[in-house]
């Protein structure tokens, strides 16, 4: 998409179009669907007529805002509405390792709500940090189509209920981070041959002379766990929607070529090491009675890294799925109820042990790449 011309339209007739825009995307695209994990598009909001969040002492004030923009949503679109007061510890946290809810939508618990859509690839947080907190979540990467899609979603709120507006500030927001257009614009890149390389602190201190910034997988504050790194806008004053998304279009673009040439250095020049990394990984991972979240995820991380390499077979959307299910909440979903202490780490065990084996990532074809003899 990079140098795309992004589509002038108005916001009625973004509404009509977007909001019912096909959902299955498919998963990345071909220039990144090896590196590319999701596109992520957020804005923030606040309306004109109530306080914000952090004033808004009338529960019954912060009920109405909940009411009103769940009978717009819900008259268009399948969302199902969950207050936060309602839901338990474990709930919230497997919705929070989702990235679903924030947490300081959990922290606002007694205000605040989130609706969910039925396939999950949007969430409205309401009464967080700012009244709303839209987002939309898409496999690989598309800027364009996650922002279209979010616009519609927009729109038909602001429709409705007037946003807190201001002609040179731009969108009122709590944090001044968000003035402007509200909008962050994010990828997840899976970067193992970069972060091998130490190539990532070179592309950090250049995005961040260009205005955007290199996160962790939960955002802000939280480190590359697994090769996982977001690539977003830090600043959304001053730049329109369209300059913020040909920015991180532009570097995301640029950084896909350099894992894709990374990868294939590496390939050449350290075939039998990295495919030695690789299969003492899958060999922990697959024979191991316990496996805490730290050691689970830097195995993890040599196994997708050996399936992008085409040294053993498999599907990386599983593999991140996969990755996803091993946190310790959606364990207890997966449970059926909480563990004890100590128990998450030998049931993620047997049960990653189990899919693994199950995926077949090693066949005879695997063995022959593994060994150079292919």
């Amino acid at each position: 998409m990079t140098n795309t011309e992004f589509k002038q339209v108005s916001r009625t007739e973004r509404a009509e179009q977007s909001y019912r825009r096909e959902r299955d995307v498919p998963y990345g695209r071909a220039a990144g669907g090896d590196v590319a994990v999701s596109t992520r598009i957020r804005l923030a909001r606040n309306f004109e007529d109530y306080p914000f969040p952090n004033r808004l002492t009338d529960v019954s004030l912060a009920q109405e805002i909940v009411q009103l923009v769940t009978d717009e949503l819900c008259g268009v679109e399948d969302f199902t509405l969950r207050r936060m007061n309602n839901l338990s510890a474990e709930e919230a946290s497997s919705l929070r390792e989702s990235n679903l809810i924030s947490q300081d939508l959990i922290k606002n618990r007694a205000i605040s709500a989130v609706l969910i859509s039925s396939d999950e690839s949007i969430s409205v947080m309401i009464n967080e940090e700012d009244h709303i907190r839209e987002q939309y979540f898409m496999k690989g990467f598309d800027l364009e189509a996650a922002y279209e899609r979010l616009s519609g979603i927009d729109d038909i709120i602001a429709s409705a209920i007037p946003f807190a507006y201001d002609k040179q500030f731009g969108y009122l927001t709590a944090c001044p981070t968000n003035l402007g257009t509200g909008l962050r614009a994010s990828v997840m890149l899976f970067l193992p041959a970069m972060a091998r390389s130490g190539l990532m602190r070179t592309f950090a201190e250049e995005l961040a002379r260009e205005g955007l910034t290199v996160r962790g997988a939960y955002g802000e504050g939280s480190g590359a766990e697994g090769a996982l790194y977001q690539i977003s806008n830090e600043r959304t004053l001053g730049r329109s929607e369209e300059e913020i998304l040909r920015a991180v279009d532009s570097a995301v673009g640029r950084i896909i070529e350099t894992e894709h040439a990374e990868r294939r250095r590496i390939l050449k020049e350290d075939r039998i090491g990295i495919a030695d990394v690789v299969l003492r990984s899958l060999g922990i991972l697959t024979n191991c009675v316990r496996l805490n979240m730290r050691e689970f995820m830097r195995y993890m991380q040599n196994v997708k890294f050996g399936v992008v390499l085409g040294l053993l077979d498999g599907n990386i959307e599983e593999l991140d799925g996969l990755i996803v299910d091993m946190r310790p909440s959606n364990i207890d979903q997966i449970n059926g109820s909480p563990l004890e202490e100590g128990g998450y780490d030998t049931f993620r065990a047997a049960y990653v042990g189990d899919v693994l084996r199950r995926m077949g990532l090693i066949s005879e074809e695997a063995r022959a790449r593994l060994s150079g003899t292919d």
